[in-house]
């Protein structure tokens, strides 16, 4: 049976996305995810590939974190930007969003790198491309993912109340041009990789984050 991604899509998601989605590109792009998966291996594992979806539905969501494309190593990536399971190491990313956390908020980071707590608390940890080659990163960039995670951000960008958009890194700040209504928020900063010297540490991105939901009557996000 060839791959449906509609199908796999929580079913809130698939009703607010489909009508940004151009079905030929994701068509296109469902044969290349099976293929590649059927060549493997792929990270995430499949059935952990909507899971930024399934944790945050579209009622719940009133963040956006965006990241580029999966971590590339074995058991690293489980459908959640910059997250990693317990028991796997924390990226050197995620230490330095762990020590703006600390630095920004006091709060005492968690002692693993799984965000499965942010994700249920309304933060959509989205990458724009959802795949990923073993030990190639960006081997699936351009070849639609970015047009499908794109109908998620013209959706959240639909929404009726505020949502915040936390972009780090240039490549995360060129999709501000699609949060075109003024309700919502963007909150940018460099990205959080220890090889980018400046831009992230000392941003309180999650200050920035807390103070924009409180100002439009939402609750501030459970960081821990």
């Amino acid at each position: 049976m060839s791959l449906d991604l509609l199908e796999l899509l929580p079913a809130g998601w698939r009703d607010l996305m489909k009508p940004h989605l151009d079905l030929e590109i994701v068509h296109k792009l469902e044969a290349f995810v099976e293929a590649e998966y059927a060549a493997g291996p792929v990270y995430p594992p499949l059935p952990d590939l909507f899971t930024a979806f399934r944790l945050c539905s579209p009622e719940a969501a009133r963040v956006l974190i965006l990241g580029q494309d999966p971590y590339f190593k074995e058991g690293q990536a489980h459908g959640l930007s910059f997250s990693v399971r317990p028991g796997v190491s924390i990226p050197p990313s995620l230490r330095n969003v762990y020590k703006e956390l600390r630095e920004d908020l006091g709060v005492t980071p968690p002692t693993n790198g799984d965000l499965t707590g942010w994700a249920s608390d309304g933060v959509l940890l989205l990458n724009a491309v959802l795949t990923v080659r073993a030990g190639k990163a960006a081997s699936h960039a351009n070849k639609g993912w970015e047009h499908f995670t794109d109908a998620a951000i013209a959706a959240l960008n639909a929404m009726p109340r505020r949502v915040v958009f936390v972009l780090w890194g240039s490549y995360a700040r060129k999709k501000a041009v699609l949060v075109t209504n003024p309700q919502h928020k963007i909150v940018e900063a460099g990205h959080p990789s220890p090889m980018n010297p400046a831009g992230f540490l000392g941003s309180k991105p999650f200050s920035q984050t807390d103070a924009a939901l409180i100002e439009a009557g939402l609750p501030p996000v459970r960081w821990v």
